[in-house]
């Protein structure tokens, strides 16, 4: 799999092919950079890529100007594969090996942009979500990107609806906080 756009555009991303592993296709990485581009400017700002798997969201955010990303993964192989990725590439990033929800509902770290994509049926995107909007980890005007089938119905209530885009069985939601 390679990265789509910016300085890294054609390199290479080794990820571990196992079935909790879905790599973001690169026509939906590319639509989620066009659309945060047209949101916010890149320039100083964080990405979180929650549920990391490839890692290829944050990998990608790096190369298209974001100053800063951090990775969530526990799947221990997965998770030293993207560090392996990153060491490769030369990237800076913070890497947290666990539990998503457990590491949110720890951390001290705000982001500008946190990418939400869990296995799909694994009921976490209530959860994930809760805990983001009650320990304000997404930043004022920030936004949170899920990925998730278009049949599953997500609370997001806490949040602002920017925009939905489907692609076939996929859809991707924009949401923002309040403040």
């Amino acid at each position: 799999m390679n990265i789509t756009g910016g300085y890294l555009k054609s390199r290479k991303i080794d990820y571990i092919n196992t079935a909790n592993v879905r790599p973001t296709l690169s026509q939906i990485r590319e639509s989620v950079f066009s659309t945060l581009y047209s949101l916010i400017n890149f320039e100083d700002k964080s990405f979180l890529d929650a549920f990391a798997g490839s890692g290829i969201m944050g990998f990608e955010a790096v190369s298209r100007g974001f100053n800063s990303v951090s990775f969530i993964e526990k799947d221990k192989k997965t998770f030293y594969q993207i560090k392996n990725n990153a060491q490769n590439l030369k990237i800076n990033a913070d890497f947290y090996f666990g539990d998503a929800i457990k590491i949110l509902d720890k951390t001290e770290s705000t982001f500008d942009v946190i990418y939400i994509d869990p296995p799909y049926q694994s009921g976490l995107y209530d959860s994930v979500i809760s805990v983001i909007t009650r320990k304000k980890i997404l930043n004022p005007n920030g936004v949170l990107v899920l990925e998730a089938p278009v049949d599953l119905k997500i609370n997001s209530d806490s949040l602002i609806l920017i925009k939905t885009k489907k692609y076939a069985d996929k859809q991707l939601t924009y949401l923002t906080s309040q403040n």
